[in-house]
């Protein structure tokens, strides 16, 4: 029986198992063996060079930051990138049309950003149907997913695709559990729950525990409505976190104004209704625009740059003005002085005096004198002062 067979058959019988407390140690460790199967799909033991993503996938990163373009053949993915981007990537109504990875690079508030256009996926892709493995290996590399999604259909493709990319490891909108496993020597399973257990019974944490043949660990649960699925994934500890955005394309349009986030935007409706296009603004993290009519791409940009949590910061040379030309770009929980040093040269934190910075993380607006530990916000000026 292969893996995909014997996913395929938990799958049914935990589908057909009633949730109670008799079953509770039973499904425990059904999602448990999942887990420990869908691992071997990601990272397959057999065959040489193990689960990367292959050739004509893999390509050399640039940029910042990188966002990959998931969805379903003939969404539109390949027309969004080419406009954005300036970068040819092959555009026609025949599904996969786009076979490789292709890479170009964005401009937004000044930061090179890689955006990757990826062959459309399939249902069945994270058991590697349609090439769907390598594609997916490719976006849980990316710090921005963009789901792009019909306008017409885009809660049935939603459902699939996070199916998809979650059977693969990837967990989109979410942070990691706050789930501590610690193995010890003796002294057998210790679990300590700060939080009510209200999905979960200690019955199913021990047959998480025992099919991971774990008998001497202690468990700190700090995670509001945890489940089993969260322990599984803290014990596998192979899955990524990465923020999504869902790109509702091929949005056509008649000239009606409607109020969108508290300001007008002009857009034409003809494929969907008002009402629908407020539904579709409803679904959390959703973006609807037009790639071919170049409509509301604004607001998808703006929205990319505060996903990707990136921070600004301009240099100033002693006694001349800030350069604000080319700022260095950081990543928001790695912006201290000492990383803005270490982004330009990795000798300068050692050269470092002091640094004098200006903006919205100094104390004073004509400038705060700090160490290397300071934490930076978004446009904020720095000179560094050597020894």
């Amino acid at each position: 029986m292969t893996t995909v067979q014997k996913i395929k058959e938990i799958e049914d019988e935990m589908a057909k198992t009633q949730k109670n407390k008799a079953t509770s140690y039973h499904l425990g460790q059904l999602k448990a063996k999942l887990a420990k199967l869908r691992r071997e799909l990601i990272s397959p033991s057999g065959g040489g060079g193990g689960g990367g993503p292959g050739i004509g996938f893999d390509v050399a990163r640039t940029g910042v930051a990188s966002v990959g373009f998931v969805g379903f053949p003939s969404v539109g993915k390949s027309t969004l990138m080419s406009k954005l981007t300036g970068t040819h990537s092959e555009v026609s109504e025949i599904d996969f049309t786009t076979l490789t990875t292709v890479p170009g690079t964005l401009k937004v508030h000044g930061a090179p950003i890689q955006i990757l256009d990826l062959p459309g996926i399939i249902e069945g892709a994270n058991d590697g149907r349609g090439r769907g493995r390598q594609v997916i290996a490719v976006a849980r590399t990316c710090n921005l997913i963009f789901i792009v999604l019909d306008v017409l259909k885009p809660l049935g493709d939603k459902k699939i695709i996070e199916s998809e990319l979650e059977g693969f490891g990837i967990r989109l909108n979410k942070k990691p559990p706050a789930i501590l496993v610690r193995k010890k020597d003796k002294g057998g399973i210790a679990i300590t729950n700060t939080v009510p257990l209200t999905n979960i019974d200690q019955e199913e944490i021990k047959a998480v525990l025992s099919e991971y043949k774990l008998s001497n660990v202690d468990v700190t649960i700090r995670q509001p409505n945890m489940t089993a699925d969260d322990l599984v994934d803290v014990i596998e500890g192979n899955r990524v976190y990465i923020p999504a955005l869902y790109v509702l394309n091929k949005v056509v349009y008649h000239l009606i104004e409607i109020m969108c986030y508290s300001r007008w935007l002009c857009m034409q409706i003809d494929a969907i209704s008002i009402e629908e296009l407020d539904l579709l603004y409803k679904i959390p993290y959703s973006v609807p625009i037009s790639s071919r009519e170049w409509l509301n791409i604004d607001e998808l940009s703006e929205k990319m740059w505060d996903a990707l949590e990136l921070v600004r910061v301009y240099t100033k040379p002693r006694g001349q003005s800030p350069d604000y030309s080319a700022p260095v770009v950081l990543r928001r929980g790695r912006c201290s002085v000492e990383d803005f040093c270490n982004a330009i040269h990795k000798e300068i934190a050692k050269q470092m005096k002091y640094a004098v910075v200006w903006g919205a993380s100094a104390k004073h607006s004509r400038g705060q004198k700090v160490g290397l530990d300071h934490i930076l916000e978004d446009e904020d000026v720095v000179h560094i002062a050597k020894k």
